[in-house]
Parts: structure tokens; sequence; C-alpha cells
């Protein structure tokens, strides 16, 4: 049996080419979260004026990998102290973000939150928020990276 995680930690494309290195995690899909606008497109949400998040559904089964794994590969994987940034992408939906399914994803993130705090100098801007809507994203921004051979969209 599977669980569900989603996170937003700036452009989707490098989150999911990290959660997809992760043993246990199952499947991954890009998408958006936390906005207004029902089925919203790429173009939608690039105008910042929507809501969403850009977040990587994460289908992981809990008997290979823990929550709290994929977590810290969360907070290791992005600045979680700039608001609405993520190096050279800005706008809300690049902001960091961890969308919540159940009380005890709550506490678990609650804990790693206050954790992660101790390695970062600057405050944590990280939302933690009940889980919406997830629409999927393009076809052609799915596994975008792994499409054109690279690991990361890192500049």
């Amino acid at each position: 049996m599977t669980e569900t995680a989603t996170f937003a930690a700036g452009c989707f494309w490098g989150i999911q080419s990290a959660f997809d290195e992760i043993e246990g995690v199952v499947q991954t899909e890009v998408g958006y979260m936390g906005g207004s606008l029902q089925n919203p497109t790429y173009h939608d949400v690039c105008t910042d004026r929507t809501g969403h998040a850009e977040v990587v559904q994460v289908s992981f089964d809990p008997q290979r990998v823990s929550y709290e794994a994929l977590l810290d590969k969360f907070w290791a994987i992005h600045d979680p102290t700039t608001l609405n940034r993520q190096g050279p992408d800005f706008g809300s939906q690049y902001r960091s973000a961890i969308f919540l399914y159940s009380p005890e994803q709550e506490q678990a993130a609650r804990r790693s939150l206050r954790n992660a705090q101790e390695r970062f100098a600057r405050p944590i801007v990280t939302q933690l928020v009940p889980a919406a809507e997830f629409w999927r994203a393009e076809e052609y921004h799915q596994k975008y990276n792994e499409k054109r051979g690279v690991k990361s969209c890192h500049i």
C-alpha cells in the first residue's frame, strides 16, 4: 500500500528528479496545488496570480522509505529561508511548502521543520498547509530532466 506526500520547493523539474532517486518512491508527478483556479495550466501558474505552487506529488511505499526520509530530502534540495524564490526563479509559485494529508504527516513535518531550523541561520519560511486538489502538469513537464538526459536544472 502506498502513501502520498506533496512538496513545493521551487521549479518542479529538479524536485521531481531528486525524489525519483529515492528507493521506495513508487511514482512522482509534477503539478500545481494550493491555488484558486480550477484546472490551471503552466501558463496560468506562471502569471503568479492563481495562488498555485509548482509541486511534486510523491507516491511512496512506507515499508521501504519513511515520510521522515522524504522530509530530509525536501530540506536538502532547496533553500527554505527564501520567500517565494529559489535561485533565479521568483514568484509565489516557487514557494517552499509541505502539503499535509494527515495529522501524522503534520506532526512529522513540524518536528522536521524544527530540526531543520537548527541548520539554517535565517528563519525557515516553508508553509505547512493541508493538501488541496492536485492538478497534474502538462505531459511535457513530467520527468522533464530525465527526458533531456540531465539530473538537475540548476545553473
